[in-house]
This record gives structure tokens, sequence and C-alpha cells, in this order.
């Protein structure tokens, strides 16, 4: 069967499964009253080292103004802290705080399950697959942009 129209597309068809995938995961946040936007900066920030606001931006594919909202966002609800950086204490990082890491404890088992769903309509070894496939592309992608 040969595919024509957008359905051809590999932009079009990566954004279309991003959109699915983001729409079933923020139906599974809603319950906590979190976005998917936030869920991916806190769960960067899981590892407790703290981040510069470029890394982050880097990191959860946020241009850097929409991060500082969502960050502020973060901060009022006790989720997140600005504060010297590990590394380096004259830099500001930003950290998830306890209350953040209870919260994101909370919902990985309903992010695990909607990727389980996705696992059970797929397959494993599709889905295994599939995320195997597009850590390449992304890989291939970042080594075209860093040699153009």
């Amino acid at each position: 069967m040969t595919v024509t129209g957008l359905g051809s597309s590999l932009a079009y068809l990566l954004s279309r499964a991003e959109r699915g995938v983001n729409r079933g995961l923020a139906a599974a946040l809603a319950g906590e009253d979190v976005t998917v936007e936030q869920w991916r900066i806190m769960r960067a920030l899981a590892d407790g080292r703290g981040e510069s606001m470029g890394e982050l931006a880097e990191a959860v594919l946020m241009p850097h103004p929409t991060l500082t909202k969502a960050i502020d966002r973060l901060i009022d609800r006790a989720l997140v802290y600005r504060g010297p950086s590990k590394g380096d204490r004259r830099r500001v990082a930003v950290f998830v705080s306890e209350r953040g890491a209870e919260l994101l404890a909370r919902i990985d088992g309903a992010v695990a399950e909607q990727q389980g769903a996705i696992a059970l309509a797929l397959g494993p070894d599709r889905t295994a697959r599939l995320m195997s496939d597009l850590e390449a592309l992304v890989q291939a992608l970042d080594e075209t942009e860093s040699k153009a």
C-alpha cells in the first residue's frame, strides 16, 4: 500500500504521534493538576543535581520565556526552587523540591501506565524498537545540526 498526501510525510507522522501521546499523557497527569510540560521539567530535575535555565530549556524542549513562566508556576506551588548551582555557587540553578519529588513519585505510576498502554497497543518488541529508532533519529539529527 502506497501512502500519499500528509501520511507520506515523516514530519507529519511524528507530529501526529507526538500529539496523540501527549494527549494521553495530559489525561494521565490531569488528576494531579500537572501539565505535560511541568512533568517534563520535574522529571528533568529529578536527579537532584539542579540545572541552569539554559540547560533545562534544552532538556525539556521549551523556549526560555515559556520555561521561565512554567518555572514560576512550579515555584508558586512549591514544587521546584531556584538556588545556587552545586558545581558553581555563583550560578543559579533550578531544583525539584521535596514536595515536587513526592508529586513526581505519585504521577510516575500514571506515566508508566500510559506508556504501558502504548506498549500494549504496539507490542513490547515494536515499542522498544520504536524508542530505539527514535533515539537514533534524534542522535543523527543532532550530529547533522552540529556539522552545519
